[in-house]
């Protein structure tokens, strides 16, 4: 079982939610795995359920990562590691916390899509997918988290101009409200936060987000899907509804 020839996959933020849901996807296709996180003990045990390659290490280590990277030499880069800090407020994070959430949405995609391009470009193929969000094409609540998904959304329409030509496709999955532990590791005001994960609706798994990762994969070569957009059947954005969920 393959996909176009692609042999290694490189995943970041693996240890759970969206990351550690492609890292599984990926591997039921054959694809030997370098799946990127922090935290070691669940890395540890996605390893022994796949037989991935692990890296535990912040996402923001630059140094630490890219010589095992390169040598790692991927066909595929999932950039899935992020953080929603500052979804009750901007002032309701302090400076660390902000400049995290950049460091982690915006700066490690870029670092890490870097690594990768030129062993892509050097075999004439390649596949990078970037894990956007609705809140970086839709006016949503929080300007710290949407500025961020805005940079990967301009960073993932402007390399695919870049890569034209090349033969490496770029794909943006932009979902909604998913059911994992993006909450949990939110900073802010933890009394909204807590809240706010009781939506009252079927959110969308991680496994329905690693799904389409396989979909936008397997298209034939001459397909580029571009920008995926993802919600809950229950969830949607382009005005302001203020109608309870009906159950």
């Amino acid at each position: 079982m393959s996909i176009h020839g692609y042999k290694k996959a490189v995943v970041t933020g693996a240890s759970s939610g969206i990351g550690r849901a492609t890292v599984r996807a990926l591997h039921e296709q054959g694809i030997e795995i370098l799946a990127i996180a922090r935290r070691a003990d669940k890395l540890d045990a996605l390893a022994s359920e796949t037989g991935c390659d692990t890296l535990a290490a912040d996402i923001r280590d630059t140094g630490a990562i890219k010589k095992v990277l390169v040598e790692f030499a991927p066909d595929i880069l999932v950039n899935s590691a992020g953080v929603g800090h500052g979804m009750t407020g901007l002032e309701t994070v302090d400076a660390s916390a902000i400049e995290e959430a950049v460091a982690v949405n915006v700066l490690a995609p870029l670092q890490m899509t870097a690594m990768a391009i030129e062993g892509m470009k050097s075999r004439g193929r390649g596949h990078i997918v970037n894990i956007g969000s609705i809140s970086g094409i839709h006016t949503m609540a929080s300007a710290l988290y949407g500025a961020t998904k805005s940079a990967v959304h301009q960073l993932s329409q402007n390399l695919r101009m870049e890569l034209r030509g090349t033969g490496i496709r770029m794909t943006e999955l932009c979902p909604g409200r998913v059911r994992s532990e993006f909450y949990d590791a939110a900073q802010g005001d933890r009394t909204q936060i807590d809240a706010a994960k009781d939506t009252g609706i079927s959110e969308l798994r991680p496994e329905d987000i690693a799904g389409t990762i396989l979909f936008a994969l397997q298209a034939p070569l001459h397909v580029n899907i571009s920008t995926i957009e993802m919600l809950p059947t229950e969830q949607a954005v382009g005005g302001f509804d203020i109608t309870p969920i009906q159950n």
